[in-house]
């Protein structure tokens, strides 16, 4: 894995919102005595929510200070999941699969897809709505290739409809999250071609 660093340009400060804050000590309450820090995960990606998407280095150090734990220890949970981005992201922030799966029903268009509307991986387009990023399996193999943008997952992609999900979200319309065609699970293009009726109703 390659080293993983804190953005150059960082905020003043950092502090949970009042209801954040709630939040987290519920989270921490799960935990016997003396355990808090158990909670670090958790704290640090409602952070980076808090955050815009991303994980400034005071929110690390504020959560830190918020389970009483070193500085370092948290820096070092930060640095090694993946899914704590350490650079501002887009409003719109495209996880993109590039694993086998998708990669054989065509994850490659759809990075030239990002790379036309968007950028090189981790540019935020000027408006700063979007913005995109290579990650490995996102567990959505069947529906391949497929992207998660935000929390949603969409599968089932093409070049063609993957811009318009893009051009969609920049021009601020709704989109729809999941499957983009009629297709269930692992089936067939076209729908399915064996079991098709109950025993009997033949």
């Amino acid at each position: 894995m390659s080293v993983r660093r804190v953005a150059e340009n960082q905020p003043d400060d950092f502090a949970f919102t009042k209801e954040n804050i709630s939040w987290a000590k519920e989270q921490i309450a799960k935990y016997p005595k003396g355990r808090q820090a158990s909670a670090i995960i958790p704290l640090l990606w409602q952070a980076q929510k808090q955050s815009g998407g991303w994980l400034p280095e005071p929110a690390i150090r504020y959560v830190a200070e918020f389970l009483d734990m070193p500085h370092m220890r948290a820096m070092e949970v930060a640095t090694f999941y993946t899914m704590f981005n350490l650079e501002p992201v887009g409003e719109h922030f495209v996880q993109l699969c590039g694993t086998t799966p998708c990669w054989l029903r065509g994850a490659d268009n759809l990075k030239d897809v990002c790379r036309k509307i968007i950028g090189e991986q981790n540019t935020v387009t000027e408006d700063g709505k979007l913005s995109w990023l290579e990650v490995e399996c996102l567990g959505a193999c069947v529906n391949a290739p497929m992207v998660q943008i935000n929390d949603d997952f969409y599968e089932d992609l093409t070049a063609e409809w993957f811009e318009k999900i893009l051009l969609d979200l920049k021009r601020g319309d709704t989109v729809i999250p999941g499957p983009q065609t009629s297709r269930q699970a692992s089936e067939p293009e076209g729908g399915r071609t064996v079991l098709k009726s109950i025993e009997g109703d033949a």
